[in-house]
């Protein structure tokens, strides 16, 4: 990935970690320049927000509290890393599940 494109993307990249109304704002800020770098950070931001979706359903089942607690806390973790890699011009995927986020977005 050259220079160029990480510094153009950046902005947009950085904006989708910022919630799921992030997300959406970087998804569509992306969809004329068609950035590498952007669409790469959409793609992992794309899969921790249905992460987090996930995770509140199931906080809301009943004494699921604290493993709900545990997710959250395991999900900040995650989004941090992919923040720093987005911060630092990496395309760095997150542990766990950066693989399988490319996987299932790749059309964005």
């Amino acid at each position: 990935m050259n220079t160029y494109t990480v510094k153009e993307g950046k902005t947009i990249a950085i904006i989708s970690y910022i919630t799921w109304i992030g997300t959406l704002i970087a998804y569509f800020m992306n969809t004329s320049k068609q950035n590498s770098f952007a669409a790469f950070h959409i793609r992992q931001s794309i899969g921790l927000s249905l992460c987090s979706f996930l995770i509140t359903a199931i906080q809301m089942g009943p004494d699921m509290g604290m493993v709900g607690l545990i997710l959250k806390i395991a999900l900040l973790v995650l989004w941090v890393i992919g923040l720093i890699g987005c911060l630092q011009g990496e395309e760095k995927k997150i542990p766990l599940f950066g693989d399988v986020f490319q996987d299932w977005f790749q059309r964005i």
